[in-house]
């Protein structure tokens, strides 16, 4: 009798368990499937516009972050406004200057249709330069861009793809004089001056955290005043100009 009543307990206790464990792999699962269901926090919407940012192995992280920051931000009532969505060559991770992974949304193959390209920058610009395939796509989605932006050292890819020849520019500061004897066609402007020009289609400024710059003005442009003021306000833009202690 004691045998049998051992065993049953032992047969309640394994059951008792086993619909636990069965519990808890579900409820994992559960929590994995639901991280995986959506690819971005906001979902791709074909009728709005479409922000790209153009990523490659040793770019600046912050003129990726800059331009993402002021545009997937929404409207004060909370609606989405672009879909910003970042492109590299293939779809592999890409590691910045800084260290960090990022894997990208599209390839230079099944990029959308853009509102506007931003064209970031590297510490060393020589492999970018000497790439036929990142030239190439700035050219081919320039003929379709309202806006195409330069932040930094990706100056360089502009002028490279001669793009934007007989168009003001600006880059890094101190990079403003070998731009002009490498790419002669451009107007270079005096980077120890300007931050950031407009011409015509073309945008660019510093790069670094000037990457904010440009990316609000065209915000602006594409959008209002107001939503710009939001934006900023959103960010806590003011506390980096009144930050006493």
């Amino acid at each position: 009798m004691r045998k049998l009543t051992t065993l049953v307990t032992l047969a309640i206790f394994a059951i008792f368990s086993a619909c636990n464990t069965q519990q808890t792999t579900t409820g994992q699962q559960n929590v994995l499937a639901s991280d995986t269901l959506t690819k971005h926090l906001k979902p791709f919407d074909p009728n709005l516009p479409t922000i790209g940012l153009l990523m490659y192995n040793g770019v600046l992280q912050s003129e990726v972050v800059a331009t993402s920051d002021v545009f997937a931000k929404p409207t004060e009532a909370g609606k989405q406004v672009f879909n910003v969505i970042t492109i590299a060559e293939t779809k592999n991770p890409i590691t910045t200057e800084e260290g960090l992974h990022l894997v990208p949304d599209y390839t230079f193959d099944n990029c959308p249709k853009l509102e506007a390209l931003f064209v970031p920058s590297a510490y060393d610009m020589y492999a970018q330069v000497h790439n036929d395939k990142i030239v190439s796509f700035i050219k081919e989605k320039n003929s379709e861009t309202s806006y195409t932006v330069s932040n930094c050292a990706g100056a360089q890819l502009i002028g490279k793809s001669g793009i934007a020849d007989g168009h003001k520019i600006v880059t890094w500061i101190g990079g403003g004089e070998q731009l002009q004897k490498d790419y002669p066609n451009l107007k270079v402007q005096d980077d120890s001056q300007v931050t950031y020009v407009k011409d015509g289609k073309f945008l660019s400024s510093n790069g670094n955290l000037a990457s904010y710059i440009s990316a609000l003005e065209l915000l602006e442009i594409l959008t209002n005043e107001e939503h710009r003021k939001f934006v900023e306000s959103y960010l806590y833009l003011d506390r980096l100009q009144e930050w006493e202690q």
